[in-house]
């Protein structure tokens, strides 16, 4: 079966995690145990969990021309990933978080610098359009400038492109931007900020994903977490639990959620066939640590699909 095309346009970051015995007050200074470098950012996730599913992946990002980014262009390589769209600059460096995690409760606190993430321009999806005319989907997330996702978003539209909007870390966004949305994939707390709720109002995810497709939005698949996701139309509603799994680490899940919604909607899955897909990869995700670890390769969804005993889509048992 031909490889699909989905182009993924965001951002990369690499993480920077140390453990502490506490979190340091201000102004002091705490000796830290564990410290280990990890790829990160969401559209870099996505993209790899799409190619791990088959995919065939382009990635529309920018990083700085430092020893991060080489890291990120490693992984893009061993994973198979099209980097013709990755740009680099010598104007910002690649984009990274500071994670400093206390031992004994797991709290953290985290320092982020977008770095070159903030400088990918609409002007720069525009000279790479080809790869999102010719893409089955076009994904992407709220880690770079709200102005580039929707441009992506618009010339996929124009092209006949579905377009998939992950809304993390969530910001308002115009209607400009919701209405070349196909498929929105918040969680509950996302989805009260996008429809200006405070983020612990009371409202059911059912309430949420209608005021949501009243802004324009065509469809809503939001994400429930240990109670699986629940799918929104104009017209329907339809909800998917969690497959059993012994959750570990619940890290990489949305992003493995999103690679395997977008990959299964790619190979030519209906939206309620690719949801399911979706919350397969996601269960899968939170029985191991770390994001990239977690990411799940075909063969696994399969066999996941199996031990559920699900109707498995022809693609991932071809």
């Amino acid at each position: 079966m031909k490889r699909p095309l989905i182009t993924v346009v965001g951002s990369y970051a690499t993480g920077l995690t140390m453990r502490v015995q506490r979190l340091p007050r201000k102004g002091e200074t705490v000796l830290g145990t564990g410290y280990r470098t990890d790829f990160g950012g969401k559209g870099s996730n996505q993209a790899v969990g799409c190619a791990r599913l088959g995919a065939e992946v382009h990635f529309l990002t920018k990083i700085g021309n430092d020893s991060f980014g080489e890291m990120a262009l490693r992984l893009y390589r061993e994973e198979g990933i099209n980097t013709t769209a990755v740009i680099t600059t010598n104007h910002a460096p690649t984009g990274v978080g500071f994670i400093l995690v206390e031992e004994a409760t797991g709290d953290n606190c985290i320092a982020l610098d977008a770095g070159a993430n903030e400088l990918l321009s609409a002007e720069e999806v525009g000279q790479h359009g080809d790869a999102l005319d010719r893409a089955r989907v076009v994904l992407s997330q709220l880690e770079i400038p709200v102005e580039t996702a929707g441009v992506a978003f618009a010339r996929a539209r124009a092209s006949g492109v579905m377009t998939i909007l992950n809304p993390a870390p969530v910001r308002p966004l115009p209607s400009s931007v919701l209405q070349v949305v196909d498929i929105l994939t918040p969680n509950e707390t996302e989805a009260r900020v996008l429809t200006e709720r405070a983020p612990d109002a009371v409202a059911t995810p059912a309430e949420l994903a209608a005021d949501l497709i009243r802004l324009g939005v065509k469809q809503v698949v939001m994400t429930l977490g240990e109670r699986g996701a629940l799918l929104v139309t104009s017209s329907s509603s339809k909800h998917f639990p969690a497959i059993q799994v012994q959750a570990t680490d619940t890290t990489g899940a949305g992003d493995a959620f999103n690679a395997g919604l977008a990959t299964s909607l790619a190979f030519g899955d209906t939206l309620e066939d690719a949801v399911q897909v979706g919350v397969v990869a996601g269960g899968l995700a939170v029985t191991r640590h770390g994001v990239i670890p977690s990411l799940p390769h075909r063969r696994e969804v399969l066999k996941a699909y199996h031990d559920a005993r699900l109707p498995v889509p022809n693609w991932i048992s071809s």
